[in-house]
């Protein structure tokens, strides 16, 4: 559980979803829209008008990364997470009509299995939540999305010197054991 203070707000963050210190929830706890004494968070899909609110995301997670994504290679992203005929997507999380955090994620065909993989790509949280549960709650998300298109597995990569996340990892998830090689083309 996570409890922490921000716009002078004091949430807590568990298992079951979020409340505020001492209330309670609608019924839809542990939902992903939810609504807490006048302060949304919801995790949804991303829309076109989220573009202004979802790039600086976008760039802090770039910039965590020490990368530089061309803009051309941005907007085409953004395009394809809009396109309901590709497998990419974009949810993001809002909080009291901010954005302060996103995952990209990526259904795709196995040879091993009959159902889709999820590549859960990319994600970032605003760095002052960082530690709050938020992540979780992304990544919860897209355990449920897979749920729901009868994947078999949601599957990621992060960097070795990501430790903070990893701790969050190895609660959630299962090591591989596999080792990621690449050729860039």
């Amino acid at each position: 559980m996570a409890i922490w203070n921000w716009k002078n707000k004091t949430l807590t963050i568990s298992d079951e979803g979020l409340s505020l210190v001492g209330a309670h929830l609608d019924a839809n706890q542990g939902s992903q829209d939810q609504r807490i004494k006048g302060i949304a968070m919801k995790i949804r899909m991303a829309r076109e008008a989220d573009y202004a609110q979802w790039l600086p995301l976008w760039q802090g997670y770039q910039t965590f990364y020490k990368t530089a994504i061309k803009e051309e290679v941005t907007i085409k992203t953004w395009a394809r997470f809009l396109d309901q005929n590709e497998p990419m997507h974009c949810a993001l999380l809002e909080i009291d009509g901010n954005l302060v955090g996103m995952v990209h994620y990526i259904f795709h065909r196995s040879c091993w299995t009959e159902g889709d993989y999820v590549y859960l790509q990319d994600l970032f949280v605003d760095l002052e939540l960082r530690g709050k549960g938020l992540g979780r709650a992304l990544i919860e998300h897209v355990y449920d999305a897979a749920e729901k298109a009868k994947a078999s597995r949601v599957w990621w990569l992060t960097h070795e010197s990501n430790t903070q996340a990893m701790h969050l990892y190895d609660r959630i998830a299962d090591k591989s054991g596999f080792i990621q090689y690449r050729k860039l083309m």
